[in-house]
């Protein structure tokens, strides 16, 4: 399994993810679900992926061998004119995916099932946040709902719901997606570290910072040990039940 997450502030984006691949209780391991496209002045394109690994990989080795060729029957996620485009673009690999690996296997559709979140901006263009489907369909992000999730989400999504602020800093976006990661991390064995951490910056058109949060990082300990303290101790405060 995996959790990811995609967070649209007042500022820019915010993207989160974990890195484990669960195959089994003996087959752990570790793979990066983040991918970026930039070019410089023009577009940037984060895409973060959950669900089938095989299926995942598939789909972004097609976007970049698509990218890199100079065939127009092959259209390029780096060519595509807005970013609604470039989340139909993918849908439909995502689909054309799916499709043929069902078509070849011995099992039903849902077996290779995955599914993306999609946000960056093109020149000309808002920052936009997509989430895309296995059927290849995709909603939009608004300011009623400001954040996707996908995978393992629903240890991680009260706080997003009791916490999130459009006015938030990255800096205090990156604490409120570490309390959610921490909570879903404490809860679901099969959600891991690292961490993978990316900001855009709306109207920049250049990548952002980028991070990699392990389990000995000094600031993810002590967010982490000081929400279980600050948990316990708000727990503490409220009275007890007096009718027994």
């Amino acid at each position: 399994m995996t959790y990811c997450v995609g967070l649209r502030l007042d500022k820019g984006l915010v993207f989160m993810s974990d890195t484990r691949t669960n195959a089994g209780i003996d087959n752990v391991s570790v793979f990066r679900k983040m991918y970026r496209w930039v070019r410089p002045g023009d577009r940037v394109l984060t895409l973060l992926a959950a669900g089938n690994l095989a299926t995942t990989q598939a789909v972004v080795g097609m976007l970049e061998e698509h990218s890199k060729a100079a065939d127009e029957r092959a259209p390029s996620i780096l060519q595509m004119p807005s970013m609604f485009q470039t989340a139909k673009l993918i849908g439909e690999t995502l689909k054309e995916v799916i499709s043929d690996s069902a078509k070849n296997g011995p099992e039903s559709e849902a077996t290779f099932g995955a599914s993306f979140i999609l946000g960056g901006q093109i020149k000309g263009g808002a920052t936009r946040l997509f989430q895309i489907y296995p059927e290849g369909n995709f909603i939009e992000a608004t300011a009623d709902t400001p954040f996707f999730q996908i995978g393992e989400h629903k240890y991680g999504k009260p706080i997003l719901l009791r916490a999130y602020d459009p006015a938030m800093s990255f800096a205090e976006a990156t604490k409120l997606l570490l309390l959610s990661f921490d909570s879903t991390l404490k809860a679901n064995l099969s959600v891991g570290l690292p961490l993978d951490l990316q900001f855009y910056e709306d109207g920049s058109l250049k990548a952002g910072a980028e991070f990699r949060i392990d389990q000995n990082d000094p600031y993810y300990r002590a967010i982490s040990d000081g929400w279980s303290d600050a948990l316990k101790a708000a727990f503490a405060s409220l009275p007890d039940f007096d009718r027994v």
